[in-house]
């Protein structure tokens, strides 16, 4: 096994609740090296579809060779998953049976140090997701101003020493690897607590290069109508600001009337589109993190077409 082949999170839960017909049509939105994609196709019959998509196209040539057993069944696409619309209909795909998106960062962009996305390797500030972009995390930190860096920090981060760390990052511009903006980082934390500050700076400014919050959002709102009836819809997410997306669109989906409580006749003319079949989160099993701690903060949420 190729060691960059990155050990996917909850993948029998996933199987389980994306799956509902073996002769169906699916979307791996977020197919990395293949390992959900995978056990997807394990479950599918010689007719069904599976459509992968990744914006990686490292990561997506590891998948074409873990998955070449499987060239019937098998569409890969390198692309963004936030032109899901556009890709799925240029398949052919009027309606899919589900859809997943893991939006972890995988073993292969983890431990590739070029990448820049580990505070733990030395590396260029690079954090692309797809390498056509053009906005790298070396241009972003060294352009943007300390007030946008210290916000990204923040909301992004959720870490409370932004201002003191986006201080830091100004002072010690321009900046080019890893290793400087750890420098940073460690100069304007407390011992005790930087490798905490460390992961959330990282995860803020790779959030701020993909646009993640914003494509999530965009391609949650493109789903639905891409969903047969009982089709479903699988997100696994690693952070508050992710699930609590997650959560909000699924909740609002299902409601029917918004209208103030005041207004006698409903007037929004909105209907319910999906139906919550986890009203919590599913997390991973102690024996699954004791095997993968990456999966210590994985949270899952499912929802089904209506």
């Amino acid at each position: 096994m190729n060691r960059y082949y990155h050990t996917p999170v909850l993948v029998q839960e996933t199987v389980e609740w994306l799956v509902t017909t073996p002769h169906g049509r699916y979307v791996d939105a977020t197919t990395g090296t293949g390992g959900h994609t995978k056990a997807i196709l394990d479950r599918l019959a010689e007719d069904a579809v599976l459509l992968g998509i990744d914006a990686d196209s490292q990561a997506l040539t590891a998948a074409e060779r873990r998955l070449a057993k499987y060239p019937q069944r098998i569409l890969l696409v390198e692309a963004n998953f936030s032109h899901l619309d556009a890709i799925v209909k240029g398949q052919s795909l009027e309606h899919i049976d589900g859809l997943l998106m893991d939006l972890g960062l995988s073993t292969l962009q983890l431990e590739t140090p070029e990448r820049g996305f580990s505070f733990q390797t030395e590396g260029p500030l690079d954090m692309r997701f797809s390498l056509d972009e053009q906005e790298t995390a070396a241009k972003f930190i060294n352009t943007a101003s300390e007030e946008e860096i210290a916000e990204v920090i923040r909301e992004y981060g959720e870490e409370r020493h932004a201002a003191r760390i986006a201080r830091s990052i100004i002072q010690r511009r321009p900046m080019q690897t890893t290793s400087d903006l750890r420098a940073a980082v460690e100069a304007s934390t407390p011992d005790e607590h930087q490798i905490k500050s460390l992961a959330r700076v990282f995860q803020a400014i790779r959030i701020r290069v993909n646009r993640e919050l914003e494509v999530l959002q965009r391609t949650l709102e493109s789903v639905v109508p891409l969903l047969a009836i009982g089709g479903r819809v699988v997100v696994i997410s690693y952070h508050s600001l992710e699930d609590r997306i997650v959560k909000n669109f699924f909740q609002q989906a299902e409601q029917e009337c918004v209208c103030p409580p005041e207004l006698p006749v409903c007037r929004c003319d909105k209907v319910q589109t999906l139906r919550r079949l986890t009203r919590g989160i599913v997390e991973p099993s102690a024996e699954e993190v004791e095997q993968n701690p990456r999966a210590r903060s994985a949270k899952m949420r499912v929802a089904e077409r209506v």
